[in-house]
Protein backbone atom coordinates (compact mmCIF):
# COMPACT_ATOMS: atom_id res chain seq x y z
CA UNK A 1 0.00 0.00 0.00
CA UNK A 2 1.01 3.54 -0.46
CA UNK A 3 1.23 6.18 2.10
CA UNK A 4 0.25 10.26 1.43
CA UNK A 5 1.18 12.53 3.90
CA UNK A 6 -1.48 15.26 4.28
CA UNK A 7 0.31 18.56 3.81
CA UNK A 8 -1.08 19.33 7.51
CA UNK A 9 -0.10 15.95 9.01
CA UNK A 10 3.22 16.40 7.82
CA UNK A 11 3.66 20.17 9.08
CA UNK A 12 2.29 18.90 12.59
CA UNK A 13 4.61 15.90 12.74
CA UNK A 14 7.78 17.97 12.26
CA UNK A 15 6.80 20.81 14.33
CA UNK A 16 6.55 17.80 17.11
CA UNK A 17 9.56 16.26 16.26
CA UNK A 18 11.26 20.15 16.45
CA UNK A 19 9.26 20.73 19.76
CA UNK A 20 10.96 16.93 21.49
CA UNK A 21 14.76 18.14 19.76
CA UNK A 22 14.64 21.20 21.33
CA UNK A 23 13.20 19.68 24.48
CA UNK A 24 14.71 16.50 25.29
CA UNK A 25 17.70 16.62 22.32
CA UNK A 26 18.59 14.86 19.19
CA UNK A 27 18.98 11.62 20.23
CA UNK A 28 14.79 11.40 21.51
CA UNK A 29 14.26 13.31 18.18
CA UNK A 30 15.76 10.57 16.48
CA UNK A 31 13.48 7.90 18.23
CA UNK A 32 10.39 9.72 17.82
CA UNK A 33 11.23 9.52 13.80
CA UNK A 34 12.19 5.86 14.19
CA UNK A 35 8.58 5.12 16.06
CA UNK A 36 6.44 7.30 13.35
CA UNK A 37 8.47 5.37 10.21
CA UNK A 38 7.73 1.66 12.26
CA UNK A 39 4.17 2.45 12.37
CA UNK A 40 3.75 3.93 9.17
CA UNK A 41 5.57 0.52 8.00
CA UNK A 42 3.02 -1.34 10.00
CA UNK A 43 0.01 0.37 8.94
CA UNK A 44 1.16 -0.93 5.04
CA UNK A 45 1.44 -4.35 6.20
CA UNK A 46 -2.04 -4.10 8.45
CA UNK A 47 -3.76 -1.06 7.06
CA UNK A 48 -6.47 -1.98 10.19
CA UNK A 49 -3.98 -1.56 12.88
CA UNK A 50 -5.80 1.33 14.48
CA UNK A 51 -9.40 1.37 15.75
CA UNK A 52 -11.62 3.35 14.21
CA UNK A 53 -11.28 7.15 15.60
CA UNK A 54 -14.89 7.94 17.35
CA UNK A 55 -14.00 11.72 16.72
CA UNK A 56 -14.84 11.48 12.97
CA UNK A 57 -18.06 9.09 13.01
CA UNK A 58 -19.94 12.62 11.56
CA UNK A 59 -17.44 11.98 8.66
CA UNK A 60 -17.82 9.69 5.59
CA UNK A 61 -15.50 7.08 4.78
CA UNK A 62 -13.99 5.59 8.22
CA UNK A 63 -10.83 7.07 10.14
CA UNK A 64 -8.57 5.66 12.20
CA UNK A 65 -6.03 6.58 14.58
CA UNK A 66 -2.50 5.01 16.49
CA UNK A 67 -0.84 6.40 19.23
CA UNK A 68 2.92 7.40 18.89
CA UNK A 69 5.30 7.51 21.53
CA UNK A 70 2.19 7.82 24.22
CA UNK A 71 1.70 11.43 23.54
CA UNK A 72 0.85 11.90 19.92
CA UNK A 73 -1.96 10.38 17.45
CA UNK A 74 -1.84 9.57 13.59
CA UNK A 75 -5.51 9.75 12.39
CA UNK A 76 -5.78 7.89 8.58
CA UNK A 77 -8.04 6.73 5.78
CA UNK A 78 -8.03 3.94 3.65
CA UNK A 79 -9.14 4.59 0.21
CA UNK A 80 -8.91 1.50 -2.08
CA UNK A 81 -4.48 0.96 -2.12
CA UNK A 82 -3.73 4.52 -0.23
CA UNK A 83 -3.47 5.66 3.09
CA UNK A 84 -3.65 8.92 3.30
CA UNK A 85 -2.39 10.35 6.91
CA UNK A 86 -5.27 13.38 7.67
CA UNK A 87 -3.80 14.50 11.22
CA UNK A 88 -0.63 14.47 13.71
CA UNK A 89 -1.23 15.87 16.77
CA UNK A 90 0.50 15.77 20.65
CA UNK A 91 -2.51 13.73 22.60
CA UNK A 92 -2.19 16.42 25.29
CA UNK A 93 -3.80 18.87 23.27
CA UNK A 94 -7.86 19.19 22.95
CA UNK A 95 -8.95 16.58 20.96
CA UNK A 96 -12.30 17.74 19.63
CA UNK A 97 -10.86 20.93 18.63
CA UNK A 98 -7.88 18.88 17.03
CA UNK A 99 -10.20 16.85 14.92
CA UNK A 100 -12.53 19.61 13.58
CA UNK A 101 -9.16 21.13 12.08
CA UNK A 102 -9.26 18.55 9.82
CA UNK A 103 -9.80 19.41 6.30
CA UNK A 104 -10.70 16.35 5.13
Amino acid sequence: MKVIWQTQAKEARDTIADYIHRQFGIKRKTRFLQEVRQTTKLMRQSPNLGPIDPLFSDRPGTYRSVIINGLSKMVYRIDDDVIHIVAFWDTRQEPVGQAARVKE
